[in-house]
């Protein structure tokens, strides 16, 4: 039987990056004075997987560093090897070596030997300081070694057994001869029945290695969650199997492009069933009250429907928090700083497609913390703070947003700084700035308060592609500083991207939808209910004043009603204030389906998207943040007049 191996390649790459994100983890948590031994066997565990896997696929640059690393990781779980802050730095970038191999196999390039060599050598060396000085780079001991042990190609310490090479020195004899019987099923098929099987069955002979001590029974390889087992009693074969199977049918793989299709077409579902809605509007007669009991069905189905794939496509924002101790433990090195990595709501879940967005903002946020926010330990103790530096990756779901915060508590952001620099670009601000007015400069293109450029920050690249591109996500950039006391960078993104409820509202001829989550209530005024305050309208209600924004103003709208007592209110509360918005009238709250207005014409100020009514018309998403920028001075209660 000949069986293509190639279309397991995506699936071993996937697990086996998965596996190395599992290492990274547990080394960077790993306390070197007294390594937990459950961690060790995890540490280890995802090793054998990697290398297990790389010998049935034939990678061979895979096996090399992970054989190297599989022997520190098991001498350490014996108690016969000692961490030390160097070893794990230089693991670490051997997982770095292995996540680059991994993508030489997946995009089949052929791999650098060169550094597979030098990070073998590199592994070596830690495990066995002395034995690099020779030629043999740390794996033959001597010439009359590497004699004997010619055919193990100096990765083994006993001579390789003739009827051991079928197994590739990963499995024992049993386990060889299940793999003999399925021929080139490489262990994913079930063994054929014996009138059936075309392969010789394997020759009884024990294949004993020359210690006299029988092989450990290979680890069971688990999609997603492994199984632990003890290591001292390990369990029989069958309850094992029984467990992996089961572990793989509670999950599966399916391609992101499946998915996407599969909302696509939700969406499509709901504009349809808008449009039944408004042809079950016009149906008279007995079969009238038939047909609406039907479509308020139809309309509770497609609404659970539509929940349920959305499901599927939030992921936890772990996915992308997880990077970072990395990433803080590296730079903060580099700057001869101490910072402290606190995560916060990694299990708020978010749209997969923002996720993917998020990595390059959230990284240029942490950086800019860790050089420009937090102070070195000699300037902290100066300040009267700790030498250790905190910085905190914050999530949280408040309405139908996203918010996730990168705080530090360094220096804060230097107003006087900034506005030197804006000075001297000649970037124009108005009078008495506010602090957050001033804030923004820092997203201005080009712009940089740094003394000097380092290969960290100071170019005045990246925080204008950070705004960007949060904005290109229908997201916004707010930030909070105190000097001395640190800073607060917050990103506020919807929590997807592709169906939201809203009210549809209407101003003269043109159709918009507000977000249902930031709606408070609707109101038609009175006449002594608006008051004229400092140049701006206020709607008086309840003890509080409400400013007013025009929206036929703000979207230049002819035909609309412009006296307000005449026009209807909708009271909008956003994360940084509340205001009330003037339309003509109220449709009607529904779903609707967002589809981006920047990839089909380009960005229009206080829009988010757009969306297909029931009955073919295009009406626009308000981006009711923006929105709340027109607001000039909002008085919050009535007494602050």
């Amino acid at each position: 039987m000949s069986i293509d191996m190639s279309q397991f390649h995506g699936v071993f790459i996937e697990e086996s990056h998965e596996h190395l994100d599992d290492i990274e983890r547990l080394l960077m948590a790993l306390n070197i004075e007294q390594p937990d031994l459950e961690e060790l066997n995890s540490i280890f565990r995802a090793a054998h997987s990697i290398k297990g896997g790389s010998g049935i696929f034939g990678f061979e640059a895979l096996i090399s560093v992970t054989h190297v690393m599989e022997n520190l990781f098991d001498k350490a779980r014996q108690a016969q090897f000692t961490f030390t802050s160097h070893v794990i730095d230089e693991l670490l970038k051997a997982v770095d070596i292995l996540r680059a191999l991994l993508t030489a196999y997946s995009d089949g390039a052929e791999p650098d030997w060169l550094v597979v060599e030098q990070t073998t050598t590199l592994v070596e060396a830690l495990l066995h300081p002395a034995a690099v000085e020779d030629e043999g780079f740390g794996f033959f001991a001597d010439e009359s070694q590497a004699e004997e042990n010619d055919e193990g190609f100096g990765f083994f310490k006993t001579p390789v057994m003739q009827d051991q090479i079928d197994g590739f020195g990963f499995f024992d004899e049993t386990e060889v001869q299940a793999v003999a019987q399925v021929d080139e099923g490489f262990g994913f098929f079930e063994p054929q029945p014996p009138d059936l099987a075309k392969a010789k069955p394997a020759p009884e002979q024990p294949a004993t290695p020359a210690s006299g001590k029988p092989d450990k029974p290979a680890e069971p390889k688990v999609s997603a969650n492994p199984v632990t087992t003890s290591v001292a009693n390990p369990p029989p074969k069958p309850p094992a199997v029984a467990k992996v199977e089961a572990a793989e049918a509670n999950s599966i793989r399916v391609d992101i492009s499946k998915v996407d299709n599969l909302v696509n077409l939700a969406g499509e579902l709901v504009i349809t069933q808008s449009m039944l809605n408004l042809l079950g509007a016009e149906v008279d007669g007995p079969v009238a009250e038939r047909l609406q009991r039907g479509l308020a069905e139809l309309e509770r189905n497609t609404r659970e429907l539509q929940e349920s794939i959305m499901t599927i496509r939030m992921l936890p924002l772990s996915f992308v928090f997880n990077r970072f101790p990395r990433v803080v433990r590296d730079l903060s090195h580099k700057l001869h700083k101490q910072v402290e990595l606190v995560i916060e709501g990694g299990q708020t879940e978010i749209d997969k497609g923002l996720i993917e967005r998020l990595v390059d903002p959230l990284t240029h946020l942490v950086r800019n913390s860790l050089d420009h926010g937090i102070e070195v330990p000699s300037t902290r103790l100066e300040r009267g703070k700790p030498e250790l530096g905190k910085l905190t990756l914050k999530a949280e779901q408040k309405g139908g947003n996203i918010l996730i915060s990168v705080i530090d508590d360094g220096g804060g952001l230097n107003r006087d700084r900034i506005l030197a620099k804006a000075a001297e670009k000649g970037i124009e601000l108005p009078d008495n700035p506010t602090d957050q007015q001033v804030w923004q400069l820092i997203m201005a293109p080009g712009f940089s308060t740094a003394a000097e450029v380092t290969d960290v920050s100071g170019r005045g690249v990246g925080m204008d592609v950070v705004k960007r591109n949060i904005e290109a996500m229908g997201g916004r950039l707010d930030i909070e500083s105190a000097a001395g006391a640190g800073s607060t960078f917050q990103i506020r993104l919807p929590l997807t991207l592709a169906i939201l409820d809203g009210m549809s509202v209407a101003v003269a001829d043109q159709l918009f939808i507000i977000p249902l989550v930031n709606i408070i209530e609707s109101v038609q005024p009175a006449k002594e209910q608006l008051k004229n305050i400092s140049n701006q309208y206020m709607l008086e209600l309840r003890d509080a004043y409400w400013p007013i924004v025009r929206l036929y103003t703000v979207m230049t709208i002819d035909g609309a009603k412009t006296k307000t007592d005449d026009a209807i209110l909708v009271l909008i509360e956003t994360s940084k204030t509340r205001f009330a918005l003037q339309v003509d009238d109220l449709i009607g709250q529904q779903q609707v389906v967002i589809k981006s207005l920047e990839q089909h014409y380009r960005r229009v100020p206080g829009v988010a998207g757009a969306t297909i009514m029931g009955d073919g018309s295009v009406a626009l998403i308000l981006d009711v943040e923006s929105l709340s920028t027109q607001v000039q001075n909002a008085l919050d209660l009535k007494d602050a007049v």
